[in-house]
């Protein structure tokens, strides 16, 4: 996986990771201690630089801010190479720095697993996740539902723009079909001027952010006159 890794940071930072014997500096962890005791000061965090406090809007973010991270580190390692890296919650190591989003670092990424697996492997990882967000921050399962699938078309969509080809399609696609994992979080429409466009069936809370006003795939954006089915 090494020389994918390699090329995968060209697509941008979103796709970056750093990887290796020995973390790019001190401070890394795996994302179980994060999912575990280090959650609520994370979450407190997040809540304190978007403004919202540390409640169910900072966790909401902070999953999905964790889950378009895996999403684009997994669907671009297939689009390039077929493989993805383990993306297991043991596997990944995290910090945050002083300034700057969430940093992931990938111990020896060794030869990846299958493309087919990528949905299984990210979802596996962020189940953990979810249930210490449910649990203690009383997000809905269907918020973080759709948040995963919000972040898996965001980096299905970065794809299709940087990485010729489209091979990332049939995995994304997969996972939000009907018989899916993901089914059931979001509708593809037709907006007039921007072409097809996804629409998701919840709302990841980010609205109520001081200025965060309404993401582009939200629910609460779905009545426009100039969006219909695709």
């Amino acid at each position: 996986m090494d020389d994918v890794l390699r090329r995968l940071a060209s697509v941008g930072p979103f796709f970056t990771v750093p990887y290796g014997t020995e973390p790019p500096g001190p401070g890394f962890r795996p994302l179980t201690a994060l999912y575990g005791e280090q959650l609520g000061p994370y979450v407190a965090e997040v809540g304190r630089r978007i403004g919202s406090g540390p409640g169910r809007v900072a966790a909401s973010t902070a999953q999905f801010g964790i889950a378009s991270r895996l999403w684009s580190l997994a669907l671009g390692s297939a689009a390039l190479a077929g493989r993805v890296p383990d993306l297991s919650a043991e596997r990944v190591w995290w910090r945050l720095p002083d300034a700057g989003s969430l940093e992931l670092w990938l111990p020896e990424p060794g030869p990846g697993l299958p493309a087919e697996e990528l949905g299984e492997n990210v979802l596996a990882n962020l189940a953990v996740l979810d249930a210490a967000l449910r649990e203690r921050f009383g997000v809905s399962a269907q918020v973080l539902r759709g948040n995963a699938a919000s972040g898996l078309v965001g980096a299905l969509r970065v794809l299709i723009d940087r990485v010729p080809g489209g091979v990332a399609v049939e995995p994304a696609g997969a996972l939000l079909a009907e018989d899916g994992a993901l089914a059931g979080t979001g509708t593809f429409i037709h907006e007039d001027g921007l072409g097809v466009a996804f629409v998701r069936r919840s709302c990841c809370l980010y609205y109520r952010v001081p200025g965060g006003g309404l993401c582009g795939d939200c629910v609460l954006r779905a009545a426009r006159p100039d969006r219909r089915r695709a």
